[in-house]
């Protein structure tokens, strides 16, 4: 291997300040985008609407990014923007002749990603159409999903082993009276790979098993929570509302029909590695192609799954890298005000969310990191999203 192979090799996780910095310019452009779709989410507000607004503007903003460079970077979506209301768990992001809107007290999901050179962040938040503080169960969900997130947090660091992450994540939905929507996979991410091999469940099941693993530095994770009031076992009611996929590039199947040929080559063109929406695709065609492409396994696609009516469902997902001075996470909103009916009074969940996240610095290192800390600035302060129901955590 060249010298040049090697640093190629080296170059492609966060052991090189170039790529963290592409990571935290794409957390950056999705924090953003996610501020500008929660603007959006009002009474009477299509859903359409607002999940094109939130791709555009990261498409917008990724393309400003990188120009002037003389190997072509590639950049922009890396998740299309989901707009999920109450029961619905997710993936929703209808077509363009879709008229579903939102209603004042709809507890909303919004889900999306955006990638500068491959290198990933995603984000979701849930947020609850209304004013003043969330209460009741609505609040003990979001409560439950974000609590759990920060224990998750806490507990994906170098060492330790990705079942432990999983019981933790159980235990402290149960402290609410909520569920763990089944089904739900948190993975590790690398350049142009949204769902790597070493992941971990946020609830075990027998249908849904992962490899054991343990976390290593410089590895980096989208931690992805999804809670609910319900029973945790959501169902696929209209496969004809899956709209999110994404390409397999193991599957090398030769496509009958011709309409099916011209999207796969379409999508090879345009969504090579990263999900993308039926919406970016030339409507008609898709139409007749994607059901041959999924078919034959050419398409993964991101099912639109439901609870049961009168459910609410709530999902907190953020990108964390884990560098050699501790977790950063590069991706969160802070949540409103949350009045869960529940408190948090178990040791054990008490224990995990006491424990640090940076590593502590010695003597020298000191001014170096509170300098890190002030250049950072916002994403600093957004580092304990928890605060709106640190009441519960008492």
């Amino acid at each position: 291997m060249s010298s040049d192979d090697e640093r190629d090799e080296k170059e492609l996780d966060i052991t090189s300040p170039e790529v963290v910095t592409k990571y935290k310019s794409a957390a950056e452009i999705v924090n953003k985008a996610l501020q500008v779709v929660l603007a959006e989410c009002k009474p009477k507000a299509k859903i359409v609407d607002i999940c094109e607004k939130g791709d555009a503007f990261i498409k917008e903003q990724a393309g400003n990014m990188y120009k002037n460079v003389k190997k072509k970077i590639d950049r922009g979506v890396a998740f299309p923007t989901c707009v999920s209301v109450n029961n619905t768990v997710g993936h929703f992001s209808p077509l363009a002749s879709d008229e579903t809107v939102l209603e004042e007290g709809d507890m909303v999901k919004i889900d999306m990603g955006c990638h500068i050179d491959g290198f990933i962040a995603l984000v979701a938040h849930t947020h609850v159409i209304q004013d003043g503080p969330i209460t009741g169960r609505k609040a003990d969900v979001i409560a439950a999903a974000n609590t759990a997130a920060e224990v998750a947090l806490r507990l994906v660091r170098p060492g330790k082993k990705n079942h432990a992450v999983t019981e933790a994540i159980q235990k402290v939905a149960e402290a609410y009276d909520c569920k763990i929507v089944e089904g739900v996979i948190s993975h590790q991410m690398k350049q142009n790979v949204i769902d790597g091999s070493k992941s971990f469940l946020s609830v075990s099941t027998p249908e849904t098993r992962v490899d054991d693993a343990e976390f290593e530095e410089n590895e980096v994770y989208a931690i992805d929570i999804v809670a609910s009031t319900g029973d945790g076992k959501p169902k696929l009611l209209d496969e004809k509302q899956t709209t999110i996929y994404r390409k397999d590039e193991s599957i090398h199947y030769q496509l009958k029909m011709k309409a099916s040929r011209f999207i796969i080559s379409e999508i090879k063109e345009k969504f090579p590695h990263m999900p993308f929406s039926a919406r970016s695709l030339e409507e008609k065609r898709a139409r007749l192609g994607l059901v041959e492409c999924v078919n034959h396994g050419h398409l993964q696609p991101y099912p639109v799954l439901f609870e049961k009516p009168g459910d609410f469902v709530a999902q907190i997902k953020f990108t964390v890298l884990l560098m050699p001075n501790g977790s950063d996470r590069i991706t969160s909103h802070t949540l409103q005000e949350l009045q869960p009916t529940k408190t948090i009074d178990d040791p054990e969940i008490k224990g995990w969310l006491a424990l640090g996240i940076k590593k502590k610095k010695g003597g020298g290192k000191k001014k170096k990191a509170a300098k890190k800390a002030g250049e950072k600035g916002e994403a600093s302060t957004e580092a304990e999203p928890m605060e709106a129901s640190s009441n519960a955590q008492e």
